[in-house]
């Protein structure tokens, strides 16, 4: 188990390969640090589709979070 799994904090457990390759080479461990950031800016990152940007803005809704670019 990782330490974000551990503290509650880790990406959706059937968020592709690729995608977790892709946000752990661009530094980001958490959904929280997701939040700051836009879903164009995700979806620059090689191995980013949009199935996994799905997953992930779900998840960021289910802990009250969102993209930067959906925030009213």
């Amino acid at each position: 188990m990782t330490e974000n799994q551990e503290s509650g904090q880790a990406f959706p457990p059937k968020l592709s390969k690729p995608a977790q390759r892709a946000l752990a080479g661009a530094g980001y461990r958490t959904l929280e640090e997701l939040a700051g950031m836009s879903e164009a800016e995700l979806k620059k990152l090689h191995g980013m589709g949009p199935k996994a940007l799905g997953q992930l803005r779900e998840a960021l809704a289910a802990k009250g979070l969102a993209f930067a670019d959906e925030r009213p």
